[in-house]
């Protein structure tokens, strides 16, 4: 499947979610035509499932990403559900969306970051759609591959029995560079999404979810997740993931040379 977001949604996908009012048609009016004016999108692989819990696992490499994946996951027929950080839902107005839209704030230590597990795990139970990156913040490898990834989404996935579906993007890094700060709207740029195969995690289900099997199951995801972001690219990723610990880096600190 490959076609722009001026082409009709095929009838595969399903809007049932979207044909309930909602705070997302709010939101939708605002975003939507304002994210329009400065990018356009080609989507590739396969359809979003029309119905019932999954998760969706993308790879992160600009603050802007979760804008771009909303407005992608909106696209495909779904109505998107982050876990976001905490710190966003303090910000005024915006954090009365995040939380009438239903996005989950996650504390990034402490035991609070437990709880947005349950609560991801709460919107399962409802059969909605949860966006986690795996990654956990933006991407540390020099190249925007994606990293190593930590193990939550796998959790979500394997704990509640559901699919685990990856997806990758391409061409955002245009529209806001990795730790940048500002939109560079003009001229309009193209965002590619692929979406793909669900995680085969058959190897995993039914055992203990000790760190070892989360670990190996994360690991499945990621290279899952960079062999779609090789095909937007046109190139062969990395043989392994970036780990941040490997190279002297904080989780979330920055690249020497990177822009602020």
């Amino acid at each position: 499947m490959q076609h722009d977001d001026s082409t009709p949604t095929p009838p595969l996908k399903v809007r049932s979610e979207k044909s309930r009012p909602s705070i997302f048609w709010v939101l939708a009016g605002i975003i939507l035509p304002l994210f329009g004016l400065m990018a356009r999108f080609r989507f590739h692989g396969r359809p979003l499932p029309a119905t019932g819990a999954f998760v969706l696992a993308p790879n992160h490499y600009s603050e802007v990403d979760p804008l771009v994946m909303g407005v992608a996951s909106w696209k495909l027929g779904r109505l998107p559900r982050f876990l976001a950080k905490a710190s966003l839902f303090k910000v005024p107005v915006v954090g009365w969306f995040l939380r009438k839209s239903g996005q989950i704030p996650v504390e990034r230590a402490g035991s609070r970051s437990h709880h947005a597990l349950r609560a991801a795990e709460e919107l399962v139970e409802k059969g909605r759609m949860v966006v986690v990156y795996p990654e956990g913040s933006l991407t540390r490898d020099p190249d925007l591959w994606p990293m190593r990834g930590k193990t939550g989404a796998v959790r979500i996935a394997l704990e509640r029995d559901i699919p685990l579906i990856p997806a990758a993007h391409w061409g955002t890094q245009a529209l806001m560079p990795r730790y940048g700060k500002k939109l560079h709207p003009f001229p309009r740029k193209t965002i590619d999404v692929i979406v793909g195969d669900p995680v085969d995690l058959s190897a995993y289900r039914g055992k203990p979810l000790d760190p070892s099997v989360l670990t190996a199951a994360t690991n499945d995801v990621m290279n899952a997740i960079a062999a779609l972001v090789g095909e937007l690219r046109g190139e062969t990723p990395p043989a392994t993931r970036w780990d941040p610990s490997a190279h002297g880096q904080a989780e979330t600190g920055r690249l020497e040379g990177d822009a602020r």
